[in-house]
């Protein structure tokens, strides 16, 4: 595909992960066709963080970009994972939500609107932390609002990964896309190891780390639905393919039964070599799609 189909950004640097927020979300629209909403010199910021001591930053870390991928209407909403650690405030919170509400009306006045997610966060900011618990219930109730119309799509690149509630939030995508060097997972290394002990998760090894939350990983068990390299016009085609793709018949978070028979199988009395995990998972898979 021709780099004429992407915005100018796009040709500046391959590596996605280097990119900031603003960058990341702008590479996937058609050339010409976007416009950032409620950009930074809108002023929305938190006013709780001052409060405690923390500069604010006038996007509040989420910068979402409305506009169209491959021929169609789409949103894109992107964390930066360098503010705050990608944390849901308020504000972001509320940006997000809204981004997404406003798509599915659209769908819903016959505008066919897709929503892509950039992930790069830890889950709940600290410094709000209820009202970032109540944004990420709000976001989820929009993922499934939207999702009945057009595919949401969520992206996690590196190097923060998705954590936390904003990983219940990926998990109610229609697709999500990885790199090897992205993680997800519900809760980080750290505070495994901090609530269970070092014999439980040992936050200091990587290469285990990786084997577990990574994007390979969770790819090779079916809860991604694409591994792409650290590579923007890789990623940008991935996410153009899922745009055009449409709704799934069937979302993986529906498949509650499929995934409590799996689990079932395996021995939770001991702990599982994620290689050895990855083997029976696939096994287990593919004996289901054969019968």
């Amino acid at each position: 595909m021709s780099n004429q189909a992407y915005s100018p950004n796009f040709i500046k640097r391959r590596s996605f992960i280097e990119l900031n927020a603003r960058e990341r979300a702008s590479v996937f629209f058609d050339a010409g066709s976007s416009r950032e909403l409620l950009g930074p010199f809108d002023r929305v910021e938190s006013p709780w963080l001052p409060m405690q001591g923390v500069t604010p930053q006038e996007d509040d870390g989420c910068v979402v970009i409305k506009g169209k991928i491959a021929g169609q209407a789409a949103v894109v909403v992107a964390l930066e994972g360098a503010f705050q650690g990608g944390s849901i405030g308020e504000v972001s919170g509320q940006k997000m939500t809204a981004a997404l509400d406003l798509a599915c009306a659209d769908n819903e006045k016959g505008i066919l609107t897709s929503a892509v997610i950039l992930l790069e966060t830890g889950g709940v900011r600290l410094q709000e932390a209820n009202l970032g618990l109540a944004a990420i219930a709000e976001l989820m109730a929009s993922i499934l609002a939207l999702r009945k119309h057009a595919p949401v799509i969520c992206l996690t690149a590196g190097t923060v990964g998705c954590f936390g509630g904003m990983s219940l939030a990926a998990g109610l995508a229609s697709y999500v896309v990885m790199t090897r060097e992205a993680r997800l997972g519900m809760n980080g290394p750290e505070v495994i190891e901090q609530e269970n002990g070092v014999e439980e998760f040992d936050s200091s090894d990587r290469a285990l780390i990786w084997a577990i939350h990574g994007g390979e990983q969770r790819y090779a068990t079916g809860l991604a639905d694409a591994l792409v390299d650290d590579d923007t016009p890789q990623v940008a085609e991935v996410i153009r393919r899922f745009v055009s793709k449409g709704v799934p018949p069937e979302h993986r978070s529906s498949q509650v039964a499929l995934y409590r028979n799996r689990i079932a199988k395996l021995d939770t009395s001991r702990q599982w070599d994620p290689k050895e995990f990855r083997a029976l998972w696939t096994t287990n898979a593919s004996n289901e799609e054969n019968r």
